[in-house]
């Protein structure tokens, strides 16, 4: 069975529960991703936001445990039929697929995609895969090998440049220096082995 990617490289791979039959969740493979998810048994995806591999549940502990690949007639695009170990959607949705889209969308409603808020979550598993891996050349890599009092030390710089940004009034640079302090503040908590979803649960908390 030979098949076919689309220009970027990328096939279509939806994720489906073998219990239930419930469509969970659609992301994109390339040559690489696939090769993990079928040797590993847990599904790996390729981000095309940040370019890079993607371990789905790296960071919520909700992985799809992968238990059959079937592919389309056409071979452009693959099932995955998994057992998950959680809910599959980052909003905590069973399924990625629960908004009921009654009619046809009016041209206003139509908008382009962009990595929103669930990049944080890729970004962390790209900062796990460097801590994993150690690659040579990675900035990440430089800032793991430092340990964890380095890493600190660039987060309470982060910091301090962001709280100056904006207490001077310069908008245009502080989405640059929030984006340098919540990099550095991942890299920070995977060095010290805390997991996003164990933020995430205190601020759940504090939804006031």
């Amino acid at each position: 069975m030979k098949l076919k990617m689309d220009k970027q490289g990328l096939v279509p791979a939806v994720a489906q529960d073998i219990n239930t039959g419930q469509v969970l969740m659609v992301g994109y493979m390339n040559p690489g991703s696939l090769k993990r998810t079928m040797e590993g048994g847990q599904v790996w995806f390729y981000s095309r936001s940040r370019e890079d591999l993607w371990h789905k549940g790296e960071v919520s502990g909700h992985y799809l445990n992968v238990k059959e690949v079937w592919a389309d007639c056409d071979g452009d695009t693959l099932l995955l039929k998994v057992i998950p170990d959680g809910p599959a959607c980052h909003t905590g949705q069973v399924s990625c697929f629960f908004n009921h889209v009654e009619s046809t969308p009016a041209n206003e409603d139509y908008v382009h995609s962009d990595p929103g808020s669930g990049i944080l979550d890729e970004l962390y598993a790209t900062i796990q895969d460097r801590k994993q891996k150690m690659p040579e050349g990675s900035y990440t890599t430089e800032l793991l090998k430092g340990g964890v009092g380095r890493v600190a030390q660039k987060v309470t710089e982060e910091a301090g440049e962001t709280a100056i940004s904006a207490a001077m009034g310069d908008t245009k640079n502080l989405p640059q220096e929030v984006a340098d302090l919540l990099y550095h503040t991942l890299v920070l908590m995977a060095a010290s082995d805390v997991k996003p979803q164990q933020v995430w649960e205190v601020l759940k908390g504090r939804r006031r």
